[in-house]
């Protein structure tokens, strides 16, 4: 069904159409992943793996400062040397793990740096190198950056994370609780504890509780048409999809895993709902380039299918 969704191929071919980040790259050939578009999948996991320099990272078409995006092109590059055979590609993604076990920047106890220019943690690196981190044999380690992330970002009585802390200052860049951002590690959770092993039965009980007090922080703001606030406990700021997109995710996800209980499900159908107006591009998100404005992003493109492969996956 999901092959022929026209709804589906008109989100799909935008995102394709649009320009792409090391991270976009990466959440682009996730989603294809997820839908089972294996072919266009290789084809943007190979374009990763040609435009990885020097140091092991992907994707990187220019001399950029990012240390955790390109590794969300790692789990596509995976799968892509695993139904190809080609060993260049696993090369590649053993490349993208040397960096970030060996080289990338981290704090004194270990989180990694989102870019290099400052000792910033963002929570978008909850998406971007943990779930890759335990698909390439790591989990340990995905687990500690999961943890790390929590340790700095998380704010106990509103329940959610913000945005960015910079370790050197030790103060917050922007304390912000950032829709996007949460949403980034809804997924991010997700997808780790569906590659823990049986053994790290701790950490997959951490990362459950974690997740659902994340999901019921956010949840907590949701406005009756489904959709959120940009910052979500800030009225003023504007109104944007791609939040919903991604706990509906996370929610469909979690319930197919057996980790959530039933009463998540209709939360995530309602934002499914209020996500389906989309037609071709989603919009509003959080606006590429910089993403303080509403418009249209190819991550916003990437957690509709992503959505709609999780949904369809219950």
């Amino acid at each position: 069904m999901l092959a022929h969704d026209e709804k589906i191929q008109k989100v799909k071919m935008a995102m394709l159409a649009m320009q792409r980040r090391p991270w976009e790259q990466g959440i682009a050939a996730q989603a294809l992943l997820e839908l089972g578009d294996y072919d266009t999948m290789i084809l943007l996991a190979k374009d990763s793996a040609y435009l990885q320099i020097a140091d092991g990272r992907l994707a990187m078409p220019d001399a950029t400062h990012a240390v955790t995006d390109p590794a969300v092109n790692g789990t596509a590059v995976l799968k892509a040397a695993e139904l190809t055979g080609d060993a260049e590609l696993a090369r590649a993604t053993q490349r993208m793990a040397d960096y970030l076990l060996h080289t990338a920047p981290r704090t004194p106890d270990g989180i990694l740096h989102h870019n290099t220019p400052a000792p910033e943690l963002w929570i978008d690196s909850a998406y971007m190198a943990p779930p890759f981190l335990a698909a390439a044999g790591h989990p340990a380690e995905a687990v500690q950056q999961l943890k790390g992330l929590k340790r700095y970002l998380w704010h106990p009585e509103k329940q959610l994370f913000s945005h960015i802390w910079h370790a050197g200052n030790k103060t917050f860049t922007r304390e912000d609780f950032w829709g996007v951002g949460n949403g980034w590690a809804t997924a991010g959770m997700v997808r780790v504890i569906a590659a823990l092993p049986p053994s790290m039965t701790n950490e997959r009980q951490w990362l459950i509780e974690s997740l659902r007090q994340v999901l019921d922080g956010c949840l907590a703001y949701r406005r009756a048409d489904g959709l959120f606030h940009n910052v979500v406990d800030q009225p003023q700021t504007f109104v944007e999809t791609n939040l919903a997109q991604m706990l509906a995710y996370s929610i469909y996800r979690g319930l197919q895993f057996g980790i959530l209980n039933a009463s998540y499900q209709s939360h995530a159908d309602v934002m499914r709902a209020a996500a389906h107006h989309a037609y071709g591009f989603v919009n509003p998100v959080c606006g590429a380039p910089n993403f303080d404005r509403p418009g249209v992003a190819t991550e916003g493109q990437a957690f509709f299918l992503l959505m709609e492969a999780a949904y369809f996956a219950q």
